[in-house]
């Protein structure tokens, strides 16, 4: 007797051919990953549902500020495994001093999420060294090394107003969203700090860059603080408390470069855990049915997040022309797809069919899209957030022939071996370290000095020269004899068999393409940590705030902060400013 499915489970099979069309040529481009948003499964996201469910806790431990505001804090941070502490460092210095670049020696604020109690020595260590940065001899008790700068603009007129009696200016904050901007967070053994191996094992901090978002989070309390006490000695009885929505709209300035572009490269593992395990909650939606009758309120709640959306990126600020016509296509294409939500819903059996019927649109509204369909589904959505740790471990199996090297190429590197790497514009960049700057730069090759010391970032180019070499070898010749005779591509050859064997694999960017622009790679890793208002300051660097928005630390049981919209505040009477 022929065996045939149960109708449920033939159901559910129709489903998932449904959203086959969600292939790693499609997630793992690299234009559609320099168009993603912050979703559910974000690290600002999946931190602050874990402060919330754990019942952590904050109180200030130390506030020894001078009335200029310069000095020292320390916050107590207890989860229910551990006691940790953020110390902070407010230093005078001159405007001129004021630098986001890596080679910069001093800033406004430095600071380190330390582990365990401080003690006097500890505390008098750190009082030393954590201004120093990446010049100082920090303690292994400390978890996540950092420093920022005040957007002096902002922090300025936010002390003023409040000093005065007065709210700020909302269009002035709107401009820039933040007061604190951070220019480099350091974590993972990184100069002699706690190395974070060891967390594997711990319930608080064991998940990518969840250590590095707390310190961040907590840094962003500090500054909404410290202007409430600024605004007290400066203004005396006159002065007010910020109000609590204006606080919820300042997040945390993040100042990114070409830095943050060789991560994702030399870490191929972590990104497609990261890409694979955002493509498996998404997918968990894809399949969900969308029915009126049942899902009145889900429907309702997805047209408020698009509504919610056209506000956020009418209002977002950028002198970046490029992105400025990005915002807008959003708007402009958002509003019209709003226009017609309903009948377009009425016309798809899943949410799959939705996202295939608007694969017309722009990367950037199909993805506004997934982080809306994405909220709408928590119980499914939210349990990939454990899942983003990665084996990084690539090798060759024994056994293997040339030939199975060959078929993984052709299956998952077509992108790299359809690529003329003799042509001029194909190999137009090199990338190398600037011995000024301290940073990643990149150069154009034939024109400017530097290209013998070339990173090795070029992984389209190794996987075409790696086909070509196999090519030419005999298909039934073991991999490890072709490796022993020619050394020189081991390392591409594991990772092309390790990521041609995993979900998504490779990011699918020919970084020396004339035409490539690394901010894709900067938009992916920074939409991961959860970044929102991206204001792009050239094709190299990008400015972004993160927790935006978010709920503050005594009420993080709020989860409703996709997309930042500027406060409507119509009460704007004076706040009583408490005592610090």
């Amino acid at each position: 007797m022929e065996h045939t499915l149960p109708n449920s489970e033939m159901l559910k099979n129709a489903k998932l051919d449904a959203v086959s069309f969600r292939t790693p040529d499609v997630v793992m481009h690299s234009e559609r990953l320099g168009a993603m948003h912050q979703t559910r499964i974000s690290f600002v996201r999946t931190l602050l549902r874990k402060i919330d469910q754990e019942n952590w806790t904050l109180s200030k431990h130390l506030w020894d500020l001078d009335d200029d505001g310069y000095g020292q804090v320390i916050y107590r941070l207890k989860t229910p495994e551990h006691i940790y502490h953020l110390v902070v460092f407010c230093n005078q210095i001159a405007d001129e001093e004021r630098n986001d670049r890596v080679i910069a020696q001093k800033w406004d604020v430095t600071f380190a999420l330390v582990y365990g109690e401080i003690g006097d020595e500890l505390l008098a260590n750190l009082k030393v060294n954590v201004p120093l940065q990446e010049a100082g001899r920090n303690s292994n008790m400390v978890m996540v090394l950092a420093r920022a700068n005040k957007s002096v603009r902002v922090f300025d007129h936010v002390v003023s107003a409040l000093a005065d009696g007065k709210q700020p200016d909302l269009e002035v904050l709107a401009k820039v969203g933040y007061i604190l901007r951070t220019t480099a967070v350091y974590g993972n053994g990184k100069f002699g700090i706690y190395d974070f191996k060891p967390l594997d094992h711990s319930e608080d901090f064991n998940q990518s860059f969840r250590a590095q978002m707390c310190a961040v989070y907590l840094i962003r309390e500090f500054s909404l603080d410290w202007v409430d006490y600024l605004a007290k000695k400066r203004g005396g009885n006159k002065a007010v408390s910020l109000h609590p929505e204006i606080k919820r709209y300042l997040g945390i300035g993040n100042a990114t470069g070409l830095g943050m572009a060789p991560y994702l490269i030399n870490h191929p593992c972590v990104v497609d855990q990261w890409l694979s395990t955002r493509e498996a909650a998404l997918q968990a939606v894809l399949v969900c049915d969308i029915d009126f009758e049942a899902d009145d309120n889900q429907i309702a709640q997805f047209s408020t997040l698009m509504s919610r959306a056209i506000q956020h990126f009418s209002e977002v600020v950028t002198i970046n022309e490029p992105q400025i016509m990005l915002n807008h296509t959003i708007v402009t294409e958002l509003t019209q797809l709003q226009s017609k939500l309903t009948s377009e819903l009425k016309k798809c059996n899943t949410w799959a069919d939705f996202l295939q019927r608007n694969d017309h649109l722009s990367f950037e509204s199909q993805e506004v899209i997934i982080s809306f369909m994405m909220e709408l589904y928590p119980e499914r959505v939210d349990g990939f957030a454990g899942q983003v740790n990665a084996d990084e471990t690539m090798s060759l199996p024994s056994g293997k022939v040339v030939q199975d090297l060959i078929e993984v190429l052709e299956a998952r590197y077509q992108w790299a071996i359809s690529i003329d790497f003799s042509a001029e514009e194909n190999v137009y960049w090199f990338w190398y370290r600037s011995e000024d700057k301290e940073e990643p730069r990149m150069g154009v090759r034939g024109q400017e000095h530097g290209d013998d010391k070339e990173f090795l970032l070029d992984i389209g180019r190794q996987a075409n020269t790696l086909y070509l070499a196999l090519k030419q070898a005999n298909s039934q010749q073991l991999l490890s004899e072709f490796i022993l005779t020619q050394p020189k591509y081991r390392i591409i050859a594991r990772r092309v068999w390790t990521l041609g064997h995993k979900k998504m694999g490779d990011i699918q960017i020919n970084v020396l393409q004339k035409t490539a622009l690394p901010m894709h790679l900067l938009r992916c890793k920074l939409s991961m940590f959860g970044a929102t208002k991206f204001d792009p300051r050239s094709d190299r660097w990008v400015r972004v705030t993160l927790f935006q928005g978010a709920p503050l630390f005594d009420e993080v049981d709020s989860d409703e902060w996709l997309f930042p919209l500027v406060p409507k505040i119509h009460d704007l009477s004076t706040l009583p400013l408490a005592a610090q």
